[in-house]
């Protein structure tokens, strides 16, 4: 009969079991609890567990290293010599890994890698959820109804190596998207909260920010496509440079294919990027975004590499006073480029020094301008300028001196965050956001609203 075993009893029994030169264990023990919700009324909730246990094999042969990568969900101690006899052939039957390194070693291990893994559970809600319903009854008795999800996760993941790291990371990791609706369907407006316990979170404070704009589309002005001036929300700013990070490889940008690029060969490090005294920062200790402290590459790619697995991570600035300091790089692609080392953190923040919340930036306009709500569906255009479109979504609103006046219609846009941050004339005050986009992938990020004075509206999107 088989045994689940505790997750450092897995990696080390799949370390026991090796035959290669090299082996690298990774073990997450996820957990999770969700509620959801429609027309004022909750609808389900759950809880799940679940592991999963990647194994990397790594084979010195004559022409180099060689790897093999396998991962399976609920494994117990039956299952890990299978797994690794797989990671092993994968790896025999593999060329040289073009990313080959040796492996990491010399970092002490975690004090809690014996540990059991944490976990979530309903309780994380028992704050949330009554102030939840007293949204719902406001709600209804506003004429509004509210829709959502609320999700908490927390991965306990277990590192070990045959070069002797014995790490451990655990990560919170919550989501609350609130929409609220008119009864006929015709307004909409939507607001998300990253969180790491529900403990920060006002459902109430959400739900009057959504009335307010369901009040402000009463009134519907439509807008021809063009170039105006535009807040873009924390929200929005996340999304396109959590993008404009992920394109951000330095090998790419050597080998002349991407918006860092420089003619002729070279990188754009150094050169100022923004007017404004913006820094892009990474930081796996930033309070209230804290990540994982070392990379934890399940598998290798442009912006990862399985032998950097446990390799310590350090507040990195990408853009520095506007000036671009940093692109990241494996410590195989730090080689190629004469680079400093520099791998992706799971957190990214945007400072400029401002002061003003989004609030305050509106009732400052003179003029014309758009506020928008959030972005999707964001696609890459060109590489070369990292020129992306998308759509608008729940709610543009159209200022006029310091006052929305109504909403507008939605549209397509096209813009490089790169540009963007070239032509920005305005930045907010950070704050703790939730990009809407890329929120199933990357959720820790602090913002500020950005000020752009001539946004690419590039055509209308009707019926969004």
């Amino acid at each position: 009969m088989s045994r689940v075993s505790k997750p450092y009893e897995i990696v080390e029994r799949a370390l026991e079991l090796s035959t290669t030169d090299g082996l690298v264990v990774i073990a997450d023990e996820r957990s999770s609890a969700n509620l959801r919700w429609a027309g004022n009324a909750l609808t389900t909730n759950g809880v799940t567990r679940g592991r999963t246990l990647t194994v990397v094999a790594t084979v010195d042969g004559a022409e180099g290293t060689a790897s093999g990568v396998v991962s399976r969900s609920a494994v117990t101690t039956d299952d890990l010599e299978p797994l690794v006899r797989a990671a092993e052939a994968a790896a025999r039957g593999a060329g040289p890994a073009e990313d080959a390194q040796p492996l990491v070693s010399g970092v002490p291990a975690s004090p809690d890698f014996t540990d059991a893994p944490a976990e979530t559970g309903s309780e994380v809600f028992a704050d949330f959820a009554p102030a939840l319903g007293d949204a719902f009854a406001r709600a209804r008795s506003g004429g509004r109804e509210l829709y959502g999800f609320a999700n908490h996760e927390l991965t306990s993941t277990y590192v070990g190596t045959s070069t002797g790291l014995r790490l451990r990371h655990d990560q919170p990791n919550g989501t609350l998207e609130l929409n609220a609706k008119s009864p006929d369907r015709t307004r909409s407006a939507w607001a998300g909260r990253a969180t790491r316990d529900f403990k920060d979170v006002d459902p109430a404070a959400m739900d009057a920010e959504l009335a307010q704009r369901l009040r402000w589309a009463e009134r519907r002005i439509e807008l021809p496509a063009g170039r105006y001036e535009t807040l873009l929300p924390p929200t929005a700013v996340a999304d396109l440079l959590i993008y404009q990070l992920w394109s951000s490889s330095a090998r790419d940008a050597v080998e002349g294919r991407t918006v860092f690029s420089t003619p002729g060969g070279g990188t754009r490090l150094g050169e100022r990027l923004a007017p404004l005294p913006l820094t892009l920062r990474s930081d796996p200790h930033a309070p209230g975004l804290e990540s994982a402290p070392f990379v934890i590459a399940h598998s290798s790619g442009d912006s990862g590499s399985v032998f950097d697995n446990g390799l310590p991570l350090a507040p990195t600035d990408w853009v520095r006073d506007g000036k671009l300091e940093r692109l990241t790089t494996t410590r195989h692609s730090a080689g190629l480029t004469g680079l400093p080392v520099a791998p992706g953190i799971d957190n990214l923040l945007l400072e400029g020094g401002g002061e003003k919340s989004l609030e305050e930036m509106v009732a400052a306009t003179t003029g014309r301008a758009l506020l928008l709500t959030c972005l999707w569906y964001i696609r890459e255009v060109d590489p070369a300028t990292l020129l992306l479109t998308g759509l608008t979504r729940d709610g543009v609103y159209l200022v006029e001196d310091g006052e929305v006046v109504g909403e507008v219609n939605n549209f397509r846009f096209n813009e490089s965050p790169v540009d963007l941050l070239s032509r920005a004339s305005e930045a907010g005050r950070t704050e703790k956001t939730l990009p809407r986009e890329w929120g199933d992938w990357f959720t820790r990020a602090a913002m500020p609203a950005l000020r752009i004075p001539d946004f690419n509206m590039s055509s209308v999107s009707p019926g969004v």
